[in-house]
């Protein structure tokens, strides 16, 4: 078994690792077993109240990546290479007493009745006037898109983990991608919309430049 400093040493390695891909080599693929692992980091990534708000479209159609490279200026070298290519959907309506919730509650996470009567007025407050969600249909919207972030972030770790490159994409007109997904029938009447996109695969080139970040003393204070 690896000890906790070779394992803090291979995770820190796999984000020195990690950069932002512009081009992939499109003949090298990311095996099925290797991206189902990726997939299930997204997947089992948590999320406020653990309502998994998130959708992941795996865009492999070349017709449908064509259109999207039309109106997505930020993948225009992506969307082609991409051994895998994701759409990350963040659910709307996203409140405590919608049918969604309910449902993820007592079917899924099997929470018992007496305990949904107790949690439920908790969870309304924390939407209502914790968070303000419910100002407008786009705040709780905004809400749902934030947890896609975190599995976001966990997919592009696992990858980078098992040497697989990644980019995550937010250069898109909003409007014409999901009018596409729309007419595609993928947004489920409404129920999701679109969060951000991310491409996998095998970097064609290596960067042309080291990663550079700030200083820890920079982006941290600490508080005693």
């Amino acid at each position: 078994m690896k000890n906790t400093t070779t394992k803090k040493q291979e995770i820190l390695r796999a984000f020195q690792f990690r950069h932002a891909t512009k081009k992939f080599a499109p003949n090298k693929s990311v095996s099925h077993e290797d991206f189902q692992f990726i997939l299930e980091a997204g997947r089992l990534s948590p999320s406020s109240v653990g309502w998994e708000p998130w959708k992941f479209l795996v865009v492999q159609n070349k017709q449908l990546r064509d259109r999207l490279k039309e109106v997505s200026w930020g993948a225009q070298g992506q969307l082609p290479t991409a051994s895998h290519f994701v759409i990350i959907l963040a659910r709307r309506g996203l409140r405590y007493d919608s049918d969604y919730v309910q449902h993820l509650s007592r079917n899924v996470k099997k929470i018992p009745d007496d305990v949904m009567d107790k949690i439920t007025p908790r969870y309304k407050e924390f939407q209502e006037s914790d968070l303000r969600l419910f100002e407008s249909d786009r705040t709780l919207f905004d809400w749902a898109i934030k947890q896609t972030y975190i599995a976001l972030g966990n997919m592009m770790t696992a990858a980078a983990l098992i040497g697989i490159d990644s980019c995550p994409i937010e250069g898109f007109n909003y409007d014409k991608v999901h009018s596409i997904l729309e007419e595609e029938g993928l947004l489920e009447n409404g129920k999701f919309d679109i969060s951000v996109m991310v491409a996998f695969g095998y970097r064609a080139a290596e960067p042309d430049r080291p990663k550079s970040r700030q200083s820890m003393e920079d982006v941290v204070q600490w508080i005693h």
